[in-house]
């Protein structure tokens, strides 16, 4: 059985006020459509960090920067060319690097424009808050009234990518990962643990009994590997893109790489020195107990890869903060670097990976040709060519608006045109379905979403943290412990939980199923092999899922 805590594991560092302040900071500020309003350009809501810009494609910097400093000098600002940590950098090198990273590996680097006051003594007025949003749109109203609208190519916000886009919330749907209203406990207070039988709307999910958070006791065995591995085979490769990955009895460090390095120098998105919230349950805020809205989120969908493909490999690349955020120029740095690894390879310093699982998103306020930057989409089609499926969450927020990056494939009708090639691996945009087979209301849905998975009150691995809250009743007899159910004590390991987040993870994990069998037995070696087996595998699960959801309107 494997329901008890695990032993030993990483080592927990307390911390500090400070700590706790940064990590419950906002990562960005909600985009207000109305503002600088730019004629032909309808904006919509998302977020982003007020302070920067992101530029990715670096041909004309000299113009681009020029165009933002007449921009920024309407305000009172100026700008600079920065590195991805906020560090100023020349020019002339950043050309120069981002013309050999090109050359080297397809991948361009990614540099941010910074923000900064810089009030004329000659104007009287008053310098307005730092505003990247209100930068852009003066750049594209002033270069359109001088025909140059491509010096602003490659020029974007720097959006918050979250594990539910927009709302800076968890999962699902305008609300927390964890139950009712954020907290950890699952009962709000009253007796009957369920809360109630028939919650309405898409905030039912957050309630335990409804596919809220809810501590399990799960009773099945274990994930087994039965394949035989064979010389010259391997196994399956499933990176996971999320908070990391905590411990767990089936996730020991011979199935899981935690921190990969590139070139053993360069760790994939952040390091193990950095408060991690697959060990420490609650980083953000007061010292009350209640674990973070994402501790544990990428540790659950590792345990949904082991058990659809218990034969697979795990490479945990962490990326999201305890509140499931991270900002999209340090999002795309991470994915930079893990598609580098696979084009390195394993020997020249890289590795492989056979299926990136990716449950983040974000919503492009100009989702138009012109207005909309590519370079995600070039890094992941770079990894697609090489032999790597890209599978995506679709969202939490019951809508059809696109989401980000799950929505970069050529599906019908799109509103802007991305490099989906035939000669790549799958990129898959995935929905959840409940228990039933009926679409999950939470659900994103539409036209570019591929397909629909087992996303509601799905059964996983979670880290063994235990919250602030108490059992309701407790009374030992015969020295031993007796007691209700702690609701957030998940020492035992496994817990219930909602999303598209989660299910992601079941199509990555089936993908990797296909894989495994002729990967272990080494007679899939080729890169155009493993490209056409995924795209029949990714046929294949498709019309799988198909078979059990989501059921027609009657």
């Amino acid at each position: 059985m494997t329901n008890v805590p695990p032993a030993g594991g990483a080592p927990r560092r307390s911390t500090t006020w400070r700590d706790r302040y940064e990590a419950a900071r906002a990562r960005g500020v909600p985009l207000d459509p109305t503002s600088e309003p730019v004629d032909g350009i309808t904006a919509y809501p998302t977020a982003y960090a007020a302070d920067h810009l992101l530029i990715t494609r670096l041909g004309s910097i000299d113009d681009a920067l020029a165009a933002l400093v007449a921009a920024a000098r309407d305000f009172g600002w100026t700008v600079r060319l920065e590195t991805i940590d906020g560090q100023p950098t020349d020019v002339a090198p950043a050309l120069e690097r981002a013309e050999r990273a090109l050359a080297e590996y397809e991948l361009p680097t990614i540099y941010r424009v910074g923000i900064l006051p810089d009030p004329d003594p000659a104007r009287a007025q008053p310098v307005p808050p730092i505003d990247a949003w209100r930068l852009l749109q003066r750049a594209r109203a002033r270069a359109r009234s001088d025909s140059d609208s491509a010096a602003l190519e490659g020029i974007s916000l720097d959006h918050v990518l979250s594990i539910d886009p927009v709302g800076g919330k968890t999962n699902p749907v305008g609300g927390k990962t964890n139950p009712v209203g954020g907290k950890t406990n699952p009962v709000g207070g009253k007796t009957n643990p369920f809360g109630v039988i028939n919650a309405p709307g898409s905030e039912s999910y957050l309630v335990p009994g409804s596919g809220g958070r809810q501590v399990v006791n799960y009773i099945g065995s274990d994930p087994l590997r039965s394949l035989p591995l064979t010389a010259g085979g391997r196994r399956p490769v499933v990176a996971i893109v999320d908070t990391g990955c905590g411990v767990h009895p089936w996730l020991p460090d011979e199935i899981v790489t935690r921190y990969p390095q590139v070139e053993g120098t360069t760790t994939i998105g952040i390091d193990a020195s950095v408060a991690d919230p697959e060990v420490l349950g609650d980083i953000a805020g007061a010292y009350d107990g209640v674990l973070d809205d994402s501790a544990g989120h990428g540790t659950f969908i590792a345990g949904v890869v082991r058990q659809v493909c218990p034969e697979a490999d795990i490479l945990s690349v962490r990326v999201a903060d305890s509140q499931g955020t991270v900002l999209e120029g340090e999002f795309m740095v991470a994915v930079r670097s893990l598609v580098k690894w696979v084009v390195l390879g394993p020997d020249n310093g890289g590795g492989t990976v056979d299926v990136i699982n990716i449950s983040l998103g974000y919503y492009h306020e100009t989702p138009e040709d012109g207005l909309f930057d590519r370079t995600l989409n070039d890094f992941l089609v770079v990894a697609r060519r090489r032999g790597c499926a890209i599978v995506c969450s679709a969202g939490n927020d019951a809508t059809d608006r696109p989401a980000f990056p799950a929505a970069l494939w050529g599906w019908p009708d799109a509103e802007f045109v991305v490099d989906d090639p035939d000669d790549a691996a799958p990129h898959i945009a995935v929905g959840a379905l409940n228990p039933n087979g009926t679409m999950a209301l939470f659900s994103n849905m539409g036209p570019w979403v591929s397909t629909f998975a087992p996303g509601a009150a799905i059964v996983s691995a979670h880290p063994p943290f235990d919250g602030g809250t108490q059992a309701g009743s407790r009374d030992d007899r015969y020295g031993k412990r007796r007691e209700t159910i702690d609701p957030d004590d998940f020492t035992g390991g496994f817990a219930i939980w909602s999303g598209t987040s989660f299910a992601a993870p079941y199509v990555a994990g089936m993908l990797a199923r296909r894989l495994a069998e002729p990967l272990m037995n080494g007679s899939l070696t080729s890169t155009d092999d493993r490209v056409a087996l995924l795209q029949d595998a990714e046929s294949g699960v498709i019309a799988d899922l198909a078979l059990r959801g989501p059921t027609d309107a009657g």
